[in-house]
């Protein structure tokens, strides 16, 4: 009995020491992964918030669609005087060069969101590039200017796409909040919600040319403004 007293001692001794570490490890995982979030990734190649502390939050609008609500969006932002940025694919600005042009001499910052709403994550070095490189040049040619944002499709990338945007100069642009309006279901006060539930300093909005949107805008302006917060661009919180 003695023997197998001690036996039981012994395992629960090392059972004790396995769950000390499970518990160590998930908590180092979880500090890392916030960290990552609140702060960026790999160095700075991948912000998910500004690198400066700053009561600012940037919207940010991808654009492959959505011609019908981006006039609305601008008389909006023209309105409280804010000036965001959005991301387009070369495809897009392609297709529509006035459009891009409106945005652009409206005083809004102008980003590469690759050349085809594709799974970049899935894509090898080659053809990471291009894809940037493609959409930069239409981009370049149409404005004349250079830009230095990029935002992946969906959020998607690997080591190659990093590798290939830093390779071009491109500091590359995920998001803290995501207003999730592609979806269906989401109604103008859901996306609110979205946003003003999750404010903080240096903030990057992800959003869309959506009817939602638009009628979710005047109040997130309104409320983002009333928590004492600026709104701007992404080069407004994002510095070398």
């Amino acid at each position: 009995m003695k023997i197998i007293m001690i036996k039981n001692s012994t395992i629960y001794k090392i059972l004790a020491v396995i769950l000390a570490l499970i518990v160590i490890a998930t908590i180092v995982t979880v500090v890392n992964r916030n960290k990552a979030q609140e702060t960026f990734k790999r160095d700075g190649d991948v912000f998910y918030k500004g690198n400066i502390d700053k009561e600012t939050i940037a919207l940010t609008c991808n654009v492959d669609w959505g011609n019908e609500y981006i006039p609305l969006m601008l008389d909006i932002f023209d309105e409280n005087n804010i000036k965001i940025t959005f991301f387009v694919t070369g495809r897009w600005a392609k297709k529509y060069p006035e459009l891009l042009k409106e945005i652009h001499n409206r005083g809004h910052e102008i980003g590469n969101h690759g050349y085809s709403h594709k799974d970049y994550s899935k894509l090898d070095y080659a053809s990471n590039r291009k894809q940037i490189l493609d959409a930069h040049n239409i981009i370049s040619e149409t404005l004349n200017i250079e830009p230095n944002f990029f935002a992946p499709p969906s959020g998607a990338y690997n080591d190659e796409t990093i590798k290939a945007a830093n390779d071009l100069n491109y500091h590359m642009i995920m998001w803290s909040i995501d207003t999730i309006d592609w979806r269906n279901d989401s109604t103008s006060d859901k996306i609110i919600n979205r946003v003003v539930s999750k404010t903080h300093n240096s903030a990057i909005v992800l959003m869309h040319p959506k009817e939602q949107t638009v009628k979710a805008l005047p109040t997130i302006v309104q409320t983002l403004k009333n928590q004492g917060y600026e709104i701007g661009k992404v080069s407004d919180i994002v510095k070398e």
